[in-house]
């Protein structure tokens, strides 16, 4: 996503192969694990498999955005949703499995050197653990979450 100009609305870039793939609690829902492409940072991720179906094994892009707008601008939630695109190209358009979530909560890695997040995109959970450099953007706010392969 470097070509786009999306300022301050991207919160986290990177890429992860998928290590674990547990859909042992429901039918259309696993729990993912992965880690990124430079082995700093490991994902915990529930995904609708029947919209987005992975394996282990698989590279996926993943990105954290506080905005669908490429040009980063604040959505603006009282205008209009998200469903309201009027023919306007936005993030979305990019990937291929969209949520949108919030960033509920820290934690300190047990090393002292990283940093959990936790997200909810409406029950489906994701943590995000690695170094405070990569994950310092994060805060608590509402986020959207684009994965493709």
């Amino acid at each position: 996503m470097s070509n786009l100009a999306a300022g301050d609305a991207q919160l986290f870039e990177d890429t992860f192969t998928v290590t674990q793939y547990d859909q042992s609690k429901y039918d259309r829902v696993a729990r993912i694990a992965a880690t990124s492409t430079d082995n700093l940072t490991t994902m915990s991720l529930d995904i609708n498999i029947e919209l987005f179906p992975l394996r282990v094994g698989n590279n996926i892009e993943v990105l954290l955005a506080t905005s669908l707008n490429l040009d980063g601008t604040k959505d603006e939630e009282e205008e209009k949703g998200w469903r309201h695109v009027r023919g306007e190209s936005n993030l979305a358009d990019m990937y291929d499995y969209v949520c949108h979530g919030k960033i509920y909560k820290f934690e300190d890695g047990a090393d002292g050197q990283t940093i959990r997040a936790y997200i909810s995109f409406g029950g489906l959970l994701m943590q995000l653990e690695g170094p405070y450099k990569k994950l310092t953007p994060l805060r608590v706010d509402h986020t959207y979450l684009f994965i493709k392969k």
